[in-house]
């Protein structure tokens, strides 16, 4: 039976695999909205709606998600979850009445919630002693799915048209079968504490509160601005919608990198460091971005977008680990609300974003952003300097 003291590849692989392909279909959306808000004529504040209404269905069952994979474990919702992610992706190129493409939309929603605490809570068992620089792996296919789902969407729908998007049912039906195949060796990753609900030390919940109001707010500016970059490439510098497409993808590669070099980092510096300097220098580039660059310079925007994705995206393990040592006994729960909860709670107030963008200019949005960031920066000064570490939770042994 596997040690948890060890780093394992093999599962490691197929979580961050799965993840990748869960992740594609949250950024699958925002790729669509030039195009759905072209050929349909709807506004910016409706087709942010599609977003939103994935991060909705989302937030509601995901914490319910977590409580019971810390009760029982559930690695079958791992196959489940992408699978319902990506059907309701696919469904949205056939439809184009707007209640009906919320409805799928609502379905792809519950996939992800499905999806992230068990998947994240064995991450966290197969990561060895060092957490972050383990769980970066896995966190890092979940920016992978976000990099390419533009790519994915672009390509199906120059194929295909609007009816490309069926083919997003294809990557998460072959892995979902691959993961039920894996099923019984991921069930040997489950610690003896887990498997006898044994505590192995004190639920720090006040810290890990703290951190999730951090997380919601870095996560309404994160996933605003995979929902508007494309939109200010377009609208802003007069971009082509593949162009913006093309930009938001290099934004989300470039996060991929900040993910494998922050979890080392915050292995040897500590976890809120990490959170302190990301959001904060976020803050800053999307503030000069539109200084610098509204009404014009579309390669000087390009060229100050592609260190901001390495910038913002370095914290992502560390405020995952940082939950699940806030909250050691309830290892769902906390990534349930980490990776699931908080991220989708941020992704609602995107229609706020397209409502400012109606009134103000997509600009303002952009602006808009970067304050969100700041205030993600002043909740992250708040945090203890760094979470208890539990020795059961990091060395138990299956």
């Amino acid at each position: 039976m596997p040690r948890m003291t060890r780093f394992d590849p093999r599962a490691m692989a197929l979580l961050a695999t799965a993840h990748v392909v869960d992740d594609i279909n949250q950024s699958f959306i925002p790729a669509l909205l030039p195009i759905l808000r072209a050929d349909l004529g709807l506004s910016y504040a409706a087709v942010t709606v599609l977003v939103a209404a994935q991060a909705m269905s989302s937030s509601v069952i995901q914490p319910a998600i977590g409580i019971l994979a810390d009760r029982r474990s559930m690695p079958w919702l791992i196959a489940a979850g992408i699978f319902l992610a990506g059907g309701g992706v696919a469904a949205l190129g056939v439809l184009t009445f707007l209640p009906l493409l919320v409805l799928a939309a609502l379905i792809s929603g519950i996939g992800v919630a499905c999806f992230h605490p068990e998947a994240a809570r064995f991450a966290n068992y197969v990561s060895g002693d060092k957490k972050a620089s383990g769980m970066r792996w896995f966190t890092a296919g979940g920016n992978v799915g976000f990099a390419i789902g533009p790519i994915f969407a672009t390509a199906a729908l120059a194929a295909w048209g609007l009816r490309g998007t069926l083919v997003a049912a294809i990557p998460v039906t072959i892995v979902a079968a691959v993961v039920l195949l894996e099923l019984r060796r991921l069930s040997s990753f489950v610690p003896a504490h887990a498997r006898t609900r044994t505590s192995v030390g004190r639920d720090d919940w006040g810290s890990f509160w703290k951190l999730s109001a951090y997380v919601v707010v870095r996560s309404m500016a994160y996933i605003g601005s995979v929902s508007f970059i494309p939109l200010y490439f377009v609208g802003a510098l007069h971009a082509s919608p593949a162009l913006g497409d093309g930009v938001l993808t290099a934004f989300l590669l470039f996060g991929v990198a900040g993910t494998i070099a922050g979890g080392p980092i915050a292995d040897h510096v500590g976890r809120k460091p990490v959170l302190v300097w990301s959001t904060g220098l976020t803050a800053v580039c999307f503030t000069v971005l539109v200084a610098l660059t509204h009404g014009g310079g579309l390669w000087l925007a390009i060229a100050i977008l592609l260190p901001t994705g390495f910038i913002f995206v370095a914290a992502q393990a560390s405020f995952v680990v940082l939950g699940q040592e806030y909250l050691p006994n309830h290892l769902g729960l906390a990534s349930g609300v980490t990776l699931g909860l908080a991220v989708s709670l941020g992704g609602m107030f995107t229609p706020v974003l397209g409502a400012i963008a109606d009134h103000a200019g997509v600009a303002a949005s952009v602006l808009t952003i970067g304050g969100l960031a700041l205030v993600a920066l002043i909740l992250a000064l708040i945090l203890p300097t760094e979470a208890p570490r539990h020795v059961g939770t990091a060395e138990a042994v299956a």
